[in-house]
């Protein structure tokens, strides 16, 4: 394998192939980039064993081959390479990497112990522009939990009924929902997707308006846009029946405008990260009193202007949790629909129309 390709397009296909890279595996192949020159191109292949990304960029092949190398090596140091051509050459079990003056040697792992890329025969499909599956997960994806003793919870559960697309997000603390209104843009379907292949398919190298098909089978998904791929195992298992958990009725609402009320909880999270990030809510008739204490460090109130529909309730919650969902709604006005103290709040914005929502779970007033 000898070839020659840009820096800049390198490491940007490096990135995008190091989003299924397990940097920590006890298999050191899965630590590595599979390098692959052919043609005209130069493919660059990540996988942790359940995730596989793939890009293709030109590059001016003199010899066709293939190795893997160390997947962080290599990007810490085209990372502090300048912009321009570089080469690179497999010389029995080393790869070089030349770029003007300098050289690198890098050991080598034979390219056929990488674990090859599955065949998806996608039983089930959706049909989207990438920019509004982008949305869609961004609306819901900071629910999803990172602790992997409950799998399911590590993913996104897509369900769809050939007219309504329905992402939902839970780590049994708060919930994520959005729903998009789309006929006709696949087959039906309901699959669980980990929360690690969307990131890398929302970081596609394609705009907003390109559509993209993801097609899933009973235990994979598959996306390939021109000389990209992702391919990931789904999560089995049941998710959560999380419409139990969604407030069917409240007594007690309070509209806030978003940016004032999210500018106030960070604040007040300079302190809530001592104390389990608890952030009081106190309901008046024309505000709100946020505050938060830390034992060491002090106590932070925050007031903030409210149009209450019998607001005059104090509830706790996770600030963190309000962060993200004040974050992931859209619009000028966010409602927060309550009942009492110990039951979870309904969080959406002020447009009637808005598609999403998230539910957060109090904690205790104590």
């Amino acid at each position: 394998m000898k070839l020659e390709c840009t820096r800049k397009e390198l490491l940007e296909a490096l990135a995008f192939a190091g989003s299924a890279t397990s940097t920590r595996s006890a298999l050191p192949i899965l630590k590595t980039v599979r390098l692959d020159a052919d043609g005209t191109s130069l493919g660059l292949l990540g996988c942790d064993g359940e995730l596989w990304a793939e890009r293709k960029i030109e590059a001016i092949v003199a010899t066709a081959g293939a190795a893997c190398v160390d997947f962080s090596l290599l990007r810490d140091i085209i990372g502090k390479l300048p912009d321009g051509q570089l080469t690179l050459e497999l010389d029995g079990a080393n790869v070089f990497l030349r770029h003007g003056g300098s050289e690198w040697r890098m050991m080598a792992l034979p390219a056929d112990e990488f674990p090859q890329v599955p065949s998806v025969e996608g039983s089930s499909e959706l049909r989207m522009p990438i920019g509004e599956l982008r949305a869609a997960v961004d609306a819901v994806a900071h629910a999803v939990a990172d602790d992997n003793s409950r799998p399911v919870l590590t993913g996104v559960q897509f369900a769809y009924d050939g007219n309504t697309l329905i992402l939902a997000a839970t780590d049994m603390q708060r919930l994520a929902v959005t729903k998009l209104e789309q006929p006709g843009i696949g087959s039906p379907l309901s699959a669980i997707v980990p929360e690690r292949a969307l990131r890398a398919i929302k970081s596609l190298p394609l705009d907003d308006s390109k559509e993209v098909v993801v097609r899933f089978d009973d235990s994979r998904l598959h996306v390939e846009v021109g000389g990209t791929q992702v391919v990931a195992q789904l999560l089995m298992g049941t998710f959560p029946n999380w419409e139990r958990v969604v407030p069917a009725e409240s007594t007690r609402s309070w509209t806030f405008d978003r940016t004032e009320l999210l500018d106030n909880v960070n604040r007040a999270m300079i302190l809530a990260r001592d104390n389990a990030n608890r952030v009081r809510f106190r309901g008046n008739p024309d505000s709100v009193l946020i505050s938060a204490r830390s034992e060491e460090r002090g106590e932070a109130k925050e007031e903030v202007a409210v149009v209450a529909k019998n607001g005059d309730v104090e509830i706790v919650f996770n600030g963190r949790y309000v962060e993200d969902a004040l974050k992931s709604i859209k619009g000028d006005g966010v409602l927060i629909e309550l009942t009492e103290p110990s039951r979870p709040a309904l969080f959406k914005a002020v447009d009637a129309d808005s598609p999403q929502y998230c539910v957060i779970a109090p904690m205790s007033l104590g």
